[in-house]
């Protein structure tokens, strides 16, 4: 029961640090020592008993695990934004769909772009990192409120793309494994579910954006801010060959090179962003060390709450959860979306969710009947709703590192479409599948 408190308190606790801006760095451990203690782990690597767990240790696992798996990408896709930045092709890009558009739909041209790149197999973080610069010039050239540019960016990669049949993204993939099914799983659902959450999502987010305006919030320039109203824009057709770069050969070479494709479609696309506007390129010595500093405060922040979840992983409390949850009576596929939803909730991670569920699940309700299939895609799609919490890497990442807003001014948004929208697109999934369809 203490450990249970402890970790429900650390987990509060991160929320509530996060929500008032204390930086993660010094959260993150302040609430994970609260878990230990309540949980009776040892603190320090010598008073480890001989499973070697300690406070210190498993925290840091978290912590340097990731920057060691994600290094490289959150540096290139960090270096690709700010040289598109500076080479004027994100500028050129969204004043071209300004005027295709309309600045009315300056929202609805970030979205698309991030669904784009987020179906076409583009890392959730490489999308922040890479569409920011356009969003922010579309904003700015639309005259709407940036605090919503955190809520637009995620709306469109992290709801309706992320999670649907097809994606290939890892949290549609990683059903695959456990229940033999393929990324098509139900595609008939999904699809339903996808146009629900996208069309839903998107009049939410402009009767947010409309409400923003009309009470007198408009776009705030700031002294960081890249240039704007250049007037040596490149050509906007030639500024999108390094974004068809990063999207076609991630796309193109994920099968067989994983992760690391991403590696090698993020440095062509810095690549081509020089090359193809060298003249147009202002201070790309400045980009390359903003780049190289964001990407640091990036990894960091997503690293220190990793680090959180690896250390609330191995409380008591955690995994009496994890069996209680696996364990509901009732509808498998519901019992399995509650599972999965509290899962990703603890540690944060919609992929950590499927992870540590589908494990248990998987054959418990596979022996039981249930339709792989129908399974698969409920598993993904509940694993995207509770994990955009506050203390969620991405979350804090996307609101902090890349758009330098605040969780008070940027989070009320970014949950509503986050959270809301795919709890939403969960429970009418539940309904086809109740139905026959």
């Amino acid at each position: 029961m203490l450990s249970l408190m402890g970790l429900l308190l650390g987990l509060a606790l991160l929320i509530f640090l996060t929500m008032r801006g204390m930086s993660l760095f010094v959260a993150t451990p302040l609430c994970a020592l609260i878990v230990a203690i309540t949980a009776g782990i040892p603190l320090l690597p010598p008073l480890a008993g001989a499973d070697g767990i300690n406070l210190v240790t498993q925290y840091m696992n978290g912590f340097t695990g990731f920057i060691a798996s994600w290094f490289f990408i959150f540096l290139f896709g960090s270096l690709f934004g700010k040289l598109m930045e500076s080479s004027g092709g994100a500028d050129s890009v969204s004043h071209w769909i300004i005027t295709r558009l309309g600045t009315k739909r300056a929202a609805l041209a970030v979205v698309l772009a991030c669904a784009i790149l987020t179906y076409g197999g583009v890392s959730l973080f490489v999308v922040a990192f890479s569409v920011y610069p356009m969003a922010l010039a579309l904003f700015r050239e639309a005259n709407l409120p940036r605090r919503f540019i955190p809520a637009t960016m995620a709306f469109g990669s992290v709801t309706f793309t992320m999670t649907s049949a097809g994606s290939p993204e890892i949290q549609n993939w990683i059903p695959i494994e456990f229940l033999g099914t393929s990324p098509l799983a139900a595609w008939q659902a999904s699809l339903v579910v996808a146009i629900f959450m996208a069309t839903s999502g998107y009049f939410w987010l402009t009767w947010m954006l409309n409400r923003a305006v009309a009470r007198g919030e408009l776009f705030e320039s700031r002294d960081n801010d890249p240039e704007s109203g250049r007037g040596d824009l490149p050509n906007p057709w030639v500024s999108m060959i390094p974004l068809l770069l990063v999207l076609g050969i991630s796309f193109t070479t994920h099968d067989q090179l994983g992760t690391s494709a991403l590696i090698v479609a993020l440095l062509a696309g810095c690549i081509g962003a020089v090359l193809i506007n060298p003249k147009h390129l202002h201070a790309p010595g400045m980009a390359l060390t903003e780049g190289g500093t964001g990407a640091l405060v990036a990894i960091g922040n997503t690293a220190a709450v990793v680090g959180f979840g690896t250390v609330a992983k191995v409380s008591p409390a955690f995994d009496a959860a994890v069996v209680w949850v696996t364990s509901m009576p009732g509808s498998g596929l519901v019992s399995a979306a509650i599972a999965v939803s509290a899962i990703a909730a603890m540690t944060g991670s919609a992929s950590g969710g499927q992870a540590i569920a589908l494990p248990i699940l998987g054959p418990h309700y596979m022996d039981q009947g249930v339709n792989p299939d129908q399974l698969h895609r409920v598993v993904a799609i509940s694993s995207g709703a509770l994990d955009s919490l506050p203390q969620n890497g991405y979350v804090v990442t996307t609101i902090r590192a890349i758009c330098k807003e605040t969780h008070a001014a940027a989070y009320a948004p970014m949950g509503a479409l986050t959270v809301v929208i795919p709890l939403l697109g969960l429970l009418l999934c539940l309904g086809l599948f109740a139905l026959g369809l």
